[in-house]
This record gives C-alpha cells, sequence and structure tokens, in this order.
C-alpha cells in the first residue's frame, strides 16, 4: 500500500535533482554567453576602469603586437603606487580590448647595479623624452622622496615613442597633480599607440609669404606634427588655392595679405577646411627696444574683415599682468664685468587659466609674450569658446604702448592691475559665412564662382604670435624645444596647448576627448588618520572575525530549532 509518507520523499528528491539540472543548464548557457561575449561592467561613479569606445576601436584594429616598457616601477609612496597602479590597470584594459597585441613590462631603472651603465641608460631614457622626477610626498608626518622615471616607451614595428605620464598644472598640489596624471594614463597611451601603429594621412599646410614666423623659429611644432600628419610648407602668393590640405596654421604674419590670399584662406574654410591663427596686433619685440625704448604700433595683416566676419576681433592692445616671466637685465658692473639679474617683465604674462574643454584640460602654465586681448562680434551659426585666460591681475594698454627695459625696473602699483581676466585664445565651432558673401572674386583668383556658404568647420585664434615660437641657440643654431625657457631652465605648455589644439580641430575620431575624463579625488582626513590609525586597524583586523563567529552561531542555533522537532 502506497502511502502518503513515501510519495512525498520521491516527491522531493525529483524536485531537487530538477533544480539540480537546471542550475548545470543555466551555468552552461552562462558560460557559453560569456566566452562568446564579451563585456565588462565598471561600477564605479566616475567610470575610472573603463576605457572609450574611440580607444577601444584603435586597439581592436590594431595588425601587430605593440610593447609597452613602462619605468614606473620601485618603492612608491601611496600617491605614486596609485599612479602606477592606474598605468598598470589601463594596460590590462588595452590588452584585453586588442585581442592580446598589446603586451607590457614594468622595469626599475634604478635596479640597474652597475653604476656606468645605470647612467646610460637614463641617458638613452631622457633621449626619448622620459625625465626622472624627483617627487616628494608625507608618508606618516614624514617627507619622502622618490627619484621616479613616470614614462614608458611604446613600440610597435621598429618605431618607438616616449610617454610622460607626470602631467598636470605645477601650480596645484601635488596628490591633485598626481590625479590629474591618472586621468590623463589613457590618452597619452593611447595618443602614443596611434602615433607608432597608425599613419595619419591629414596634411597640415604651414603657411609664409607674409612675414611669418620663419622655419627654424617654429622647427620644434612642425617636428613634433610630422609625428602624426604630413606637414607641408606653402607660400601663398605661390599656390592658386589651398584645396587638398586638412589644415592651415598662420604663425604671426607681418605684412598685409592680399585680397586674392585672403580668398583663399576664405574658401579653405568655406569648404570645411580647419585652421589655426596665432595673430600679433601690435609690433612688437623685446630685441628691437635698445636703450630708448620704443612703441608698439599696430600692424597691418588686412585680415581684420576676415577675423570680423568669423566672429573674433584682435583689438591694439598689449596685456601686462602681474603673473609674468622674467628677463635678464644688467643692474650693476662690478669690476668691469656687467651684473645680470632676472627681473620681472609684465609685458610676458603666464597663462594659468583656462575653460573646462579637451584641449586645455590640466594643462601647465603656458609663457606668452606680448600678447593681446580678443573680443568676440556676432556671428550667426558660430560657437564661439574662451580657451586661455590671463591672470585677473591684469592691466590693458592701447596702442601706441610705449616699451622700455626701465618698466622692469618701476615699482609696481597694484591699483592699475585690476582689468580682470582676459581671454586670449578661441575655440571657433559651426557654419561660417564667406567674407566674400555678394562680392566679386578678386583679381588674380582663376575661380569664376564662390562658395557664400560654409560646411560645419573648426578654427582657432590666439592673440599671441609667438606661442608657437622656438628659440634658437644663438651659438649652435640649434632650436630649443617650444615652451623652453633657457633664462629660467623652465618648461612651459606651449607645445602641448598648440598640439592638443590641432587634434582636437583634426580628429574626426574624437580620441581628443579622452582628455575629458575625471576622477574625483577624494583624500582621507591626514590629521583623523594618523590619530585613529591603531583603531581602525584594529576595527578592520577583528570585526571580520566577530561577524563571522556571530553568524556562525546564529546559523547554528536556527538549524537546531529547526531540527529539534524531529
Amino acid at each position: 500500500m502506497v502511502t502518503q509518507e513515501t510519495i512525498k520523499p520521491t516527491t522531493n528528491r525529483r524536485r531537487d535533482l530538477t533544480r539540480y539540472l537546471i542550475a548545470i543548464v543555466v551555468l552552461v548557457v552562462l558560460n557559453i554567453l560569456v566566452y562568446n561575449y564579451f563585456f565588462r561592467i565598471d561600477l564605479t561613479e566616475d567610470k575610472r576602469y573603463s576605457i572609450s569606445p574611440v580607444t577601444e576601436q584603435m586597439l581592436g584594429n590594431l595588425q601587430d603586437q605593440v610593447v609597452v616598457e613602462v619605468y614606473l616601477e620601485g618603492d612608491f609612496p601611496a600617491g605614486f603606487k596609485r599612479l602606477q597602479q592606474s598605468v598598470r590597470e589601463t594596460l590590462d584594459e588595452f590588452r584585453i580590448y586588442a585581442d592580446g597585441n598589446v603586451r607590457y613590462t614594468f622595469f626599475d631603472p634604478n635596479s640597474i647595479t652597475d653604476e656606468k651603465k645605470r647612467a646610460e641608460y637614463m641617458q638613452q631614457l631622457a633621449q626619448k623624452g622620459i625625465q626622472p622626477t624627483n617627487l616628494k610626498a608625507t608618508e606618516e608626518g614624514k617627507q619622502v622622496e622618490r627619484l621616479v622615471f613616470p614614462g614608458a616607451v611604446v613600440k610597435y614595428k621598429g618605431k618607438e615613442s616616449g610617454v610622460n605620464f607626470l602631467k598636470g598644472n605645477l601650480a596645484a598640489s601635488p596628490d591633485e597633480r598626481l590625479n590629474q596624471s591618472v586621468e590623463g594614463v589613457e590618452y597619452e597611451l593611447a595618443t602614443a599607440v596611434r602615433k607608432v601603429a597608425f599613419q595619419g594621412n591629414k596634411i597640415i599646410g604651414y603657411i609664409t609669404g607674409q612675414g611669418e614666423l620663419p622655419q627654424q623659429q617654429a622647427t620644434d611644432l612642425l617636428g613634433s606634427l610630422q609625428e602624426y600628419y604630413r606637414v607641408a610648407l606653402g607660400d601663398l602668393d605661390q599656390i592658386p588655392s589651398l584645396q587638398g590640405l586638412d589644415l592651415i596654421i598662420v604663425a604671426k604674419p607681418t605684412t598685409a595679405y592680399s585680397e586674392a590670399d585672403k580668398f583663399k584662406i576664405d574658401q579653405f574654410i568655406m569648404n570645411g577646411g580647419k585652421a589655426v591663427f596665432f595673430v600679433d596686433a601690435l609690433n612688437a619685440s623685446l630685441d628691437s627696444l635698445g636703450t630708448g625704448g620704443t612703441f608698439a604700433m599696430p600692424y597691418n595683416h588686412n585680415l581684420d574683415d576676415l577675423f570680423f566676419k568669423y566672429g573674433v576681433r584682435f583689438n591694439p592692445t598689449l596685456i601686462m599682468d602681474l603673473n609674468s616671466g622674467f628677463i635678464p637685465l644688467v643692474t650693476g658692473y662690478t669690476g668691469g664685468k656687467p651684473q645680470t639679474e632676472m627681473l620681472n617683465w609684465r609685458f610676458f604674462p603666464l597663462l594659468n587659466k583656462y575653460s573646462k574643454h579637451p584641449i586645455t584640460r590640466n594643462l601647465d602654465a603656458v609663457y606668452s609674450k606680448f600678447i593681446g586681448t580678443i573680443d568676440t562680434v556676432k556671428a550667426s551659426g558660430v560657437r564661439k569658446t574662451p580657451l586661455v585666460y590671463t591672470s585677473r591681475y591684469s592691466r590693458i594698454m592701447q596702442a601706441p604702448v610705449p616699451l622700455t627695459l626701465e618698466e622692469a625696473r618701476m615699482e609696481v602699483n597694484p591699483e592699475q592691475y585690476q582689468a580682470g581676466e582676459q581671454a586670449v585664445g578661441y575655440l571657433l565651432e559651426g557654419t561660417f559665412t564667406s567674407l566674400f558673401r555678394n562680392r566679386r572674386v578678386p583679381e588674380g583668383i582663376t575661380a569664376t564662382t564662390i562658395k557664400e556658404d560654409g560646411v560645419p568647420t573648426k578654427i582657432a585664434v590666439f592673440s599671441d604670435g609667438d606661442l608657437i615660437r622656438n628659440d634658437v641657440n644663438p651659438r649652435t643654431g640649434q632650436a630649443y624645444e617650444l615652451g623652453f625657457d633657457r633664462y629660467n631652465n623652465i618648461k612651459f605648455a606651449n607645445k602641448e596647448l598648440a598640439m592638443n589644439t590641432i587634434h582636437y580641430l583634426l580628429d574626426s575620431e574624437g580620441l581628443i576627448n579622452v582628455r575629458s575624463k575625471e576622477i574625483k579625488l577624494r583624500p582621507l582626513d591626514k590629521v583623523r588618520v594618523q590619530e585613529e590609525k591603531t583603531y581602525w586597524q584594529l576595527l578592520n583586523l577583528l570585526a571580520p572575525i566577530v561577524l563571522l563567529a556571530l553568524f556562525g552561531v546564529t546559523r547554528y542555533y536556527l538549524r537546531k530549532r529547526k531540527y529539534e522537532k524531529f
């Protein structure tokens, strides 16, 4: 006789067996899905462990293996370890999305025991652009110094590119600068991979013929651009049009453009060409001051109507700023020999105020020389974004501006420097209207039609022609690096600003937007950490043990109560 007691165990066994089989099927299906469909989930608020889609796409297109040698290795304080860990995590992501075509190693140059070999190795790294940095940090109330090499070398099919991870603004605190460096890790690595693995096909034209900066004074920027793009130099008077170029650079013109030359620039922009203008409104040069001084007078570029049509106006002014650079001046003689002293020269403002834009994010200070103001005017269909500002302690001088070296020796009156922050660089984006709308084609132009309404494009304008000028060693004739102040042995971010601007204008894929990545810094209260260290150590050590014990006792009691009735 089959009783209810007999049926019940059989039913329970079938139910348990069914659940077990279902669980196995679900696990098998999940494993098949995970194996065939790759995905990663980043649950952090600022998406610090995610890389951008444009980087993923670039890595997926790699045809061969990229090798990355990272030199950020060694015994570091906590802040540097965070940067090191960020580099490692980013490279792990690169390796996954590149389907194994990214391989990396970490190496500490200080681990080389032979002093001569270590010095030679460090010199090789310096030649690749990776300089050692002696950084300080506070650990347990003590100052700690470490000589670190915050960089890497990216190799691909015999080509190499150096990467510096330690970026950011020197005016920021050490913790903030390290955080800015962490934010830029993906961009720096992705840019280096693109440089060595993907040959750029964009063409940049450096315009000459109107007294622009000679090639020797722009050689560092042009050489850096050649690592990403093709660069061509051309006299605007000698070429029929700018067709075939993707971007043009106009750097410090000193003579007037003809109507035909303006027409070539205008039609280039109307057809979607990009342009960067570095323009001085006034003729001012430190070399031309002499002993008696001079006056800075306006240039006649014949470009005012072109810029006005596009939405900006270069004012005939010079900006003096209390936050400025230094120049060497003779302050006396000792034993018949001149004594030189570095004095503040307020006509050389240091630009360290930026808008929140990928071009200028986490940028260090930029060195300007005889820079003027820019106003915006109405231009339908054009969005104007200020990029760079002077400090709040500025003074605007209207032309003609007296220039004399004695000004550096004069006592400063702070009341005269209350003009506030002045925008000296703008990004113009949108659909521009031709300057030659409802006008005839200028003489000397073979074209018979005028494109009056342009296609969407981008332009950048800066009111300093010397912003991209590199100094030249007077003895050797060799060009210094752009942004390097040879008098004070300081490197400014002029090249980074110019390169970022050009990358943004030409970057159809949007890799430059990776610079917008933001990781919030949430620092601990260092005083409380020091005072309560023992308490939190004990809490983290004992609390898990106590909780585990409570869980075990509670589970034992519940099971005992459940099965006691049997």
